[in-house]
């Protein structure tokens, strides 16, 4: 999913947007505040607390989420909201717990996760195949992720 509001951001940086890209990952501080952007996750994390589980950003609480009621399915309009936001609560939690991962945003405003290994998880994408399909499990892809 594109997030278009993270390429407004960082173009008032200046330079090209590879350039920022390449520079958002090396600053520590741009990091900090791209991970703290997609990090928010408003409606899974309400739709969450209405359902008495509290999304601490543990790899537990991705295992807890599995086990919600799939109730957002009723809702068409929702479905891809809470889909984009588990894909970004996936990506921050592997990204806070997983020694070397890091947000990485590809051209056209994409976010995916780089794990050490290079390898990209595309984790919005997996938030809405769970939201819509139940499959991959959150906690599966984060087991993968922790194991690369």
């Amino acid at each position: 999913m594109n997030i278009p509001f993270l390429d407004h951001w960082l173009k008032r940086h200046g330079a090209d947007q590879e350039d920022q890209r390449a520079a958002a990952e090396s600053d520590p501080e741009r990091a900090a505040a791209i991970a703290e952007l997609l990090s928010e996750c408003e409606l899974l994390r309400v739709r969450a607390e209405r359902l008495g589980l509290e999304l601490d950003d543990s790899p537990d609480s991705l295992a807890a989420l599995d086990q919600l009621p799939p109730r957002w399915r009723d809702d068409p309009e929702e479905l891809p909201w809470v889909g984009n936001d588990a894909g970004l609560y996936l990506g921050t939690v592997i990204v806070r717990t997983v020694p070397g991962a890091v947000w990485h945003i590809w051209p056209g405003g994409h976010p995916v996760v780089r794990l050490a290994s290079g390898r990209e998880i595309s984790v919005v994408e997996a938030g809405l195949d769970w939201a819509v399909h139940g499959a991959p499990e959150l906690a599966q892809v984060y087991a993968e992720a922790a194991e690369a």
